[in-house]
Formats: structure tokens, sequence, C-alpha cells
């Protein structure tokens, strides 16, 4: 999915499912096929690729807490993930303090109450839930208390991964290791995962950090596509743990 937010990429159908096809070969746990409530083309991906019979991977459908001003019964990105018919969902959640605020408009108790609610309705429908705590890394350094708050009001509501975003790609390797470590000794023994971006060209670095710090579930793209300066290249970032990790 991220990879395709690169400048000038653009994938038909085919090549998503050709795509799948070879990810499912390489032996990824997961592929999220994209934002199930952007387009028909994602949709339609969903609906494809469930007939792959993929051996290795799990699709991974992708959307957003619900609105501040929805239930979630009535939420669209909820129901479009749903709509995907995927064992898993990734739920993408607000953390920075200023971003509640300012972005979504509501109280920062209120999106507590969002995530929650969000990966509750999304779990007793059956889906295993992945939480990305969106901005987790800055918004950790400006508000620990509250950061830390919503990753609890995920997992209470029965997230089987929180995953910490480095959204813009500013944070360093040794904020990341401390920062994940923080986390990891927290929510244990909860599954933590890192999703890292690459404007600090530190996005493999930080990815192999969060490893080092308990982090067990590592986000990227083939070769580092993504928007901006990219995401984590897992074509670096596998063999590094495979080899030099492992």
């Amino acid at each position: 999915r991220d990879g395709m937010q690169a400048e000038g990429v653009s994938f038909s159908l085919e090549d998503k499912l050709s795509i799948a096809r070879r990810l499912d070969e390489l032996g990824l746990d997961y592929i999220e096929g994209g934002y199930a409530a952007s387009n028909p083309k994602e949709m339609q991906f969903f609906a494809e690729a469930a007939k792959l019979g993929l051996k290795n991977s799990k699709i991974v459908a992708f959307g957003s807490t619900r609105r501040a001003d929805a239930k979630v019964a009535d939420d669209v990105s909820l129901n479009a993930m749903l709509a995907c018919r995927t064992q898993v969902a990734t739920v993408v959640g607000k953390c920075w303090d200023l971003h509640v605020t300012d972005v979504l408009g509501c109280s920062l108790d209120e999106n507590l109450t969002i995530c929650a609610e969000s990966v509750e309705y999304l779990k007793k429908k059956g889906l295993e839930i992945i939480f990305d705590a969106e901005h987790f890394y800055d918004g950790y350094k400006k508000n620990r208390e509250y950061a830390m708050k919503v990753l609890a009001a995920a997992a209470e509501a029965g997230a089987d991964v929180l995953v910490l975003c480095d959204t813009t790609g500013g944070s360093l390797p040794d904020e990341v290791y401390e920062i994940t470590r923080a986390v990891c000794e927290k929510f244990s023994p909860l599954m933590v995962g890192i999703h890292a971006h690459n404007d600090s060209d530190c996005a493999t670095a930080n990815s192999l950090a969060a490893v080092r710090a308990g982090a067990r579930h590592v986000q990227g793209t083939m070769n580092g596509l993504g928007e901006r300066c990219g995401n984590a290249n897992l074509c670096t970032v596998i063999p590094d743990l495979a080899l030099k990790m492992g």
C-alpha cells in the first residue's frame, strides 16, 4: 500500500496481483492491499486477491479509526475494511496530541474512545487487528503520557499488534531504540512493531534499532518505495535481520 504512494507510481490491478504473488513466494507475513475506502480499484483488488490461494501471506485491509462525528457501525472507513473480507485489518489512529486537537478537532479523551471503539468494533467482527500509531515517536517526544494512553486504549480494545510509526521520518536510531524499548517493556507480551519513513535517511537503521529494542513486527516496502523520501527498504531490512541479526 505505502509503496503505491511514491511519486510516479501507479499500479494496475494486474500489477498488484502479480506483486502479491511474488511477496507470498518470498514468505512475507502480511501484505497491505490498499486503503479500503479510497477507490473501487482497491476493492476489486481485495476481491481478486482472495482467489490467489496465497500460502504464506495474509492480505490486509487498511483504514482509519472512525470519524469523530460518526458511530462505528455507520463509519465509512471501518465498514469499507469489513467489505474487503480480509482476515486482518490495519487501523491507523492518532497519537500526537497536536494532531488530535488540530486535525481531528476533538478532545484528547474523545480520541482515546475513538481508537478503542474502532479496534473493538473490527475485533468483534473476527479480524486480527494491527494498530498503526500514527506520528507515535513525535507524539511521544511531545507528550509521552498521552501517546502511551493511546496505545493502552488500542491494546485494551483487543489490538493484536501495536505499530509505532515514524510518520514523517524525523526520528534517529537512538531515539527509536529508547522509545521502542519503553513501549515493549510496558506492553509485553503484546507484539510491538515499527513503521519507518526515510526522510532522515534512517528508515532501515530505525527498523533495526526497533528490533533490537524488542519489536517483532516490521513494516516496509520493496526497494523503499513510498511517499516523499520513501519507507524502510525491505530488500535491506530482511537480509540484515536474517543474516546479521538472526
